[in-house]
C-alpha cells in the first residue's frame, strides 16, 4: 500500500524523461517554432494526457529541456575542471575545457532556438544568463587556481574577464560548427583560439 505513491512517482518521472528525450530529437530536427505537442507525443509514444500531466505548455517543456541539458553541461565543466590539483597550468586548463565543452550539433540547434526565444522573453533570458554565469564561474575558478603557473594576458584584466573571453570564443566556434558540422575541426580551432587568447605565449612574435 505504501509503495503505490512511489511507483506512481517513478512512472511519472520516466514519462517526463521520455517526453524530454523525444522533444530534444524533434526540436533539433524541426526547430522549436515548427513543433506541435502532438509531434512530441507521437515521438515519445504517449498521449496528450501524458504530456499535460507533466507540462502545461510546449514552452514549459522547451524551458525544462534546455534547463536540464544546460545544468548537466555546467556541472560537467565544473567537475572536470575541479578534478585536477592546483598545479594545473592555463595551457592544461585549455585542454580540459575543450575536452568537456559540448560540441554537439543537435544540442547547438536547440540552444540557438532557446537563445532566440530568450531574446524575446525576459524571464527566459534570465535562465539563459544564469546558465552562462555558472559556466563562466567554473572557468574563472580554474583560471584563478592556475594563474600562478601561467600569467593571463593583461588585456583580459582578471580571471572573470578571461572567463568571459572563453565563453565568447566558444560561442563563435559553435556558430561555425552549426554551418559546417565539422566537430573535430571545431574542437581543434577552439583549443588553438583559447591557447592564443589565454597565454602570452600564444601571441604573435614581434617583428620589431
Amino acid at each position: 500500500m505504501n509503495d503505490t505513491p512511489r511507483r506512481v512517482t517513478r512512472r511519472r518521472l520516466a514519462t517526463r524523461a521520455r517526453l524530454l528525450d523525444a522533444a530534444f530529437e524533434v526540436f533539433a530536427a524541426k526547430g522549436f517554432g515548427r513543433v506541435s505537442i502532438e509531434e512530441v507525443c507521437e515521438a515519445a509514444g504517449y498521449s496528450r494526457g501524458a504530456f499535460y500531466s507533466n507540462f502545461a505548455t510546449l514552452d514549459e517543456l522547451f524551458f525544462a529541456l534546455y534547463q536540464e541539458r544546460a545544468d548537466l553541461i555546467a556541472a560537467q565543466v565544473a567537475d572536470a575542471l575541479a578534478q585536477d590539483g592546483a598545479d594545473l597550468d592555463v595551457a592544461a586548463s585549455v585542454d580540459q575545457v575543450t575536452e568537456v565543452l559540448l560540441l554537439d550539433v543537435d544540442w547547438l540547434l536547440v540552444k540557438t532556438d532557446f537563445l532566440v526565444h530568450a531574446a524575446r522573453d525576459p524571464a527566459v533570458a534570465r535562465a539563459l544568463l544564469d546558465h552562462r554565469t555558472r559556466l563562466r564561474e567554473a572557468v574563472a575558478d580554474r583560471l584563478f587556481r592556475a594563474r600562478g603557473h601561467t600569467a593571463l594576458p593583461a588585456v583580459l584584466g582578471d580571471v572573470d574577464g578571461a572567463a568571459y573571453a572563453v565563453v565568447a570564443a566558444y560561442d563563435g566556434v559553435t556558430t561555425q560548427l552549426l554551418l559546417d558540422k565539422d566537430v573535430e575541426a571545431a574542437r581543434t580551432w577552439l583549443k588553438q583560439l583559447l591557447t592564443a587568447l589565454l597565454t602570452e605565449g600564444g601571441s604573435a612574435p614581434s617583428t620589431a
